[in-house]
């Protein structure tokens, strides 16, 4: 029985909070990284906006002029025209100082004629210069371009400087929304976490990976225990579950995966699946194996999963009933023969008694043409079932002739095999018999002996076998008659592996008509013994 360990966290949580940490690290991770790229992407903006107002100023003709002509005044062209552009751009400041730093304009006015407080050196030296720096107005993006005179040669220089905060202003409005959009996604990553969590929760039926790995071990154990064979296939017609003992019934080793019609599996098997109603205790032949089979669907809420075959190995009970019904053959015989000795015995003797010594004599003529029953059959085996049979099918209203031809001097050496396949040829050919509309219904049996070779012919008075079904006359489970008796279409099959197993075989010789039934002939080799073998051998297999 599954028992569940005690633990802190089922893995479906720990699996949801893992996915949320590592999503919401990679949303925090990638909202900084993108912070960061966007800023310098704002402070690049920021500072080729100011070198361009900056170069823009510098380009004014006048200016390089005023600033070599005049001196540095609050109300000079340089600061008016400096302070212009200020207002128009939205600058912190537009800064024009002359070769030796001296500013000419600034938006605090008293700082006018004051050297700059940053290094104007670059910008002097002829070089355009962007940086974001701290001056007397705080941090700015500034770009700095030199201001050249008429000649080329450099003046001075103009400096225009674009507020931080305008800058910082931007950024946190970017980053506002990058946080929205990271927190959108991290509780879509959220929501699908916990789904995946659900869905996985609903396949394993609510199992633990522990409880999986448990049941999965209870699984194996129960496979490999228990003596019938399992074979399961899945909604999809693959196979899921295939235990050794199934394989060693079927004589074929399945992977799981494996589509059932390309698993190697016998036809007959898979019909069991395919079977419009699901066979419970059906006997079949497989190989040289007779197994029971049930069939099981596997449902759960309503859906269908697959089905589950269930095969019980009968070869063994089969050889035990085989084995039996030999010997109850040879004491039936036996037992009927001694009955009917006294009986004609008592009729011998009260003729005598009675001085009707002519009626006693051809009564004695009698008795020894019904004695041909069993004549020219050597071995007790063969005799025994066929007065056995003859009285069986006298019930049945049946009348079973061993015919003239037959001869077999030998004793069996496998009496149990040679019984199968006698007996299994007559009762069908006893049924058959029976069944059909000819009157007097009879069977014929014919037994001869080939060496060591014994060689069956039998004929019945039936309706013969429908010719539409003679190709299906040795398939596991046929039968022509009412479904409902346990052994029904598989007597011919038994008949057929067993001659086999000696080198023989038995065959649809006529399927019926011109006046008689179906005929049936079968050959087992080496079944008989040599002349000169020790008769004991032949008892073998019933010793």
């Amino acid at each position: 029985m599954l028992t569940r360990s005690p633990r802190r966290l089922p893995l479906r949580a720990q699996a949801i909070l893992f996915q949320v940490a590592v999503l919401a690290l990679v949303l925090v991770l990638a909202t900084l990284v993108s912070t960061m790229v966007l800023r310098r992407d704002l402070e690049q903006q920021f500072e080729q906006r100011a070198l361009g107002i900056a170069r823009t100023v510098a380009q004014r003709e006048q200016l390089a002029t005023e600033v070599s002509s005049t001196r540095p005044s609050v109300d000079g062209p340089v600061q008016r025209y400096a302070a212009q552009v200020r207002h128009a751009t939205g600058a912190l400041y537009v800064v024009v100082t002359d070769d030796a730093g001296i500013r000419f304009s600034h938006p605090t006015p008293s700082l006018i004629g004051r050297r700059v407080s940053t290094d104007p050196s670059d910008a002097l030296a002829g070089r355009e210069v962007v940086a974001i720096q701290r001056g007397t107005l705080g941090d700015s993006a500034r770009g700095k371009v030199p201001l050249r005179a008429a000649d080329g040669r450099v003046v001075g220089e103009v400096s225009v400087g674009i507020d931080i905060a305008d800058l910082n202003h931007r950024m946190w409005q970017l980053a506002g929304l990058l946080a929205l959009v990271a927190a959108a996604a991290l509780a879509l990553g959220s929501l699908g976490a916990v789904a995946l969590a659900r869905r996985l929760r609903q396949a394993t039926l609510g199992l633990e990976p522990e409880d999986m790995a448990d049941l999965l071990r209870e699984h194996e154990a129960v496979l490999g225990g228990v003596r019938d064979g399992v074979l399961a296939v899945d909604d999809r017609g693959r196979v899921s579950v295939c235990n050794a003992e199934a394989s060693r019934l079927l004589g074929v080793t399945i992977s799981s995966g494996v589509p059932l019609a390309a698993s190697g599996v016998p036809e007959e098997v898979q019909a069991l699946f395919t079977a419009r109603e699901a066979p419970a205790g059906a006997m079949r032949v497989v190989g040289e194996r007779v197994v029971l089979a049930t069939r099981l669907p596997v449902r759960r809420e309503g859906r269908d999963l697959g089905q589950v075959l269930i095969l019980r190995d009968r070869s063994d009970l089969d050889e035990l009933g085989r084995e039996l019904e030999a010997t109850r053959a040879l004491t039936d015989a036996l037992r009927a023969q001694a009955h009917e000795y006294t009986n004609r015995l008592h009729a011998l003797s009260g003729l005598l008694h009675l001085g009707h010594v002519e009626e006693a004599q051809g009564y004695l003529d009698d008795l020894q043409d019904g004695a041909a029953l069993g004549a020219g059959v050597e071995d007790p085996y063969l005799a025994g079932l066929l007065a056995a049979k003859a009285a069986a099918a006298s019930e049945s209203g049946v009348t079973l002739t061993v015919t003239d031809a037959t001869w077999v001097p030998a004793r069996l050496r496998a009496p149990l095999d040679a019984v199968t396949v006698v007996a299994n040829l007559v009762d069908n050919a006893v049924r058959a018999a029976a069944d059909g509309p000819a009157r007097p219904a009879t069977v014929e049996v014919t037994l001869v002996a080939d060496g060591t070779d014994l060689l069956v012919h039998v004929v019945d008075s039936g309706d013969g076998v429908p010719p539409a079904e003679v190709g299906r006359v040795f398939a596991s489970g046929f039968t022509t008659r009412a479904q409902g008796a346990e052994r029904h279409g598989i007597g011919l099959v038994l008949a057929r592996q067993t001659a086999r197993r000696h080198a023989g075989d038995v065959e649809l010789v006529d399927a019926g008509g011109s006046g008689h039934g179906a005929v049936f002939r079968a050959r087992m080799g080496g079944v008989l013994l040599r002349e000169g073998q020790a008769a004991t051998r032949g008892h073998e297999e019933l010793t």
